[in-house]
């Protein structure tokens, strides 16, 4: 409980903020009245890339800033790769690449040699590509090589780790229906790219009752080979030291005998539908109504930037405006167009209403969609969207593992290595026109798809009337455990 003489600090405090805030709206016409000089080009660090004889590909930066040497690895190859039948098996390689153990070291023997010097190494994969960060003092620069290449060449799995893995990975699926906004989110992707897709198929118990370790070990020995691996360290070390361990402890890592497939395709078409998740519970309802996006490389992509900013980001957006501030139907709204660079992102807009309004309020996002495709922005609204931007820009600098893990992953879809700052420029000379074009060329509002998170007899009118296609009513019970 807050004592006395604290609540009077805290007063004291609070009225002079009040006062000092009161000072300032005097002045709010100079504080808008003010002007910035423009971003300027942001210089990339000078990364050393070797490629060694087995196909690996290595990036070196000297930084004796601190005396430590970090590493983030990147393996291509991710869950697209796993059998329908196996969904999970690549997470739980992941997890447990780091945490199973290794060859030479036991799974309690690592995490106490790792915890006794204050080190750090963690493991994961997603659809696409499994990753190893690590942090060592630079005094332990070859234990941190060597310890990188027991992780990814000679990992143990042990068995009690898997077993204790299978129970965490359980768990997640017995949760995965306790919020609202997550069945909505799993399941609109579901919507977009197709059940089946593996950029939407989630684990089931089945599929991780029928993984064994041998399937890790056998994912593990397809995958991790050293032409699929990207390795960038940065620290207190010299290029040519760091170098010659690498090639110690990586050298002899022999080549894989067969290259990965691609990414699979999203075979899309543009259509009319509309699904339902009925929670006879749920006070309010959760709706996403969206279609395919787009690629990152795509040429006019910095418009959709400026446009997506413009239609549905933060403060100020249209669709905040419209839905929450002038009809006052809830209190989240908000668009959003993605794009990967390995297979089309998602345009999606979400709102949490009440359910005595949901339809009322999908019906309002999709006019303001239309009516953005007739409405160009104004002065006001461009220089907003372009500012939301540029004065975001400087934190994809602000920390050198975000800009080497950036640059490596360009470099593995061959885009040049100032892309992010070619895509700065273009934002900034967006026109009016150029988002008015990009908004009739990607934005589809004839051709929505229309899910409905909620409590279906309490939302103000059948979703049929809508127009957008006969509701179908998704099952999300979770399938119980064999």
């Amino acid at each position: 409980m807050i004592n006395r003489n604290i609540r009077r600090t805290l007063l004291v405090t609070f009225v002079a903020i009040l006062g000092l805030l009161n000072g300032l709206t005097a002045s709010a016409a100079d504080i808008a009245a003010l002007t910035y000089p423009p971003l300027g080009p942001i210089s990339l660090p000078d990364i050393e890339e070797v490629k060694l004889d087995n196909g690996m590909r290595l990036y070196l930066l000297e930084d004796r800033t601190l005396p430590l040497i970090e590493a983030s690895v990147r393996i291509n190859g991710g869950s697209y790769l796993e059998p329908a039948e196996k969904i999970g098996l690549s997470s739980l390689l992941g997890e447990l690449l780091r945490s199973g153990g290794t060859e030479k070291w036991s799974a309690d023997e690592l995490d106490e040699l790792l915890e006794g010097i204050g080190a750090s190494a963690e493991t994961s994969s997603d659809i696409i590509a499994g990753s190893l960060k690590l942090m060592m003092l630079s005094s332990q620069k070859e234990l941190a090589i060597e310890v990188m290449a027991e992780i990814l060449r000679r990992p143990r799995f042990e068995e009690s780790r898997f077993e204790q893995a299978m129970v965490g990975f359980k768990s997640m699926i017995s949760r995965r229906n306790d919020q609202a906004d997550s069945i909505g989110e799993r399941e609109f992707e579901k919507v977009i790219y197709g059940a089946e897709s593996a950029y939407a198929r989630h684990s089931e118990y089945a599929t991780l009752k029928a993984i064994t370790r041998e399937d890790l070990k056998a994912f593990h020995q397809r995958v991790y080979r050293p032409e699929n691996v990207q390795m960038a360290i940065w620290g207190d070390f010299s290029r040519k030291e760091v170098l010659n361990l690498v090639k110690k402890y990586f050298g002899t890592w022999e080549k894989g005998k067969e290259p990965l497939p691609e990414f699979p395709k999203v075979d899309y078409s543009f259509d009319k539908r509309i699904s339902v998740v009925d929670l006879p519970d749920a006070r309010q309802a959760n709706a996403y109504i969206g279609h395919i996006g787009g690629r990152l490389f795509d040429e006019d992509h910095p418009h959709r930037i400026v446009m997506n900013n413009i239609l549905g980001v933060g403060f100020g957006s249209r669709l905040f405006n419209q839905v929450r501030s002038k009809a006052g139907l809830c209190y989240s709204v908000y668009g959003v167009y993605t794009a990967n660079l390995s297979y089309p992102g998602i345009f999606y807009n979400y709102v949490a209403t009440r359910n005595e309004t949901a339809a009322k309020a999908v019906r309002m996002i999709i006019d303001e969609i239309k009516r953005f495709q007739k409405e160009p922005p104004t002065a006001e609204e461009l220089k907003a969207a372009k500012d939301r931007y540029l004065n975001s820009f400087v934190f994809n600098f602000d920390e050198k593992q975000k800009v080497i893990e950036r640059l490596v992953y360009y470099d593995f879809f061959k885009l040049p290595r100032d892309f992010l700052n070619k895509q700065k420029e273009m934002v900034e000379a967006t026109t009016a026109e150029n988002v008015l074009a990009a908004a009739n060329k990607y934005l589809k509002p004839d051709s929505m798809r229309i899910l409905v998170v909620g409590n279906q007899k309490a939302f103000d009118e059948p979703l049929e009337k809508l127009e957008n296609g006969k509701p179908e009513l998704l099952d999300v019970t979770i399938p119980a455990e064999n």
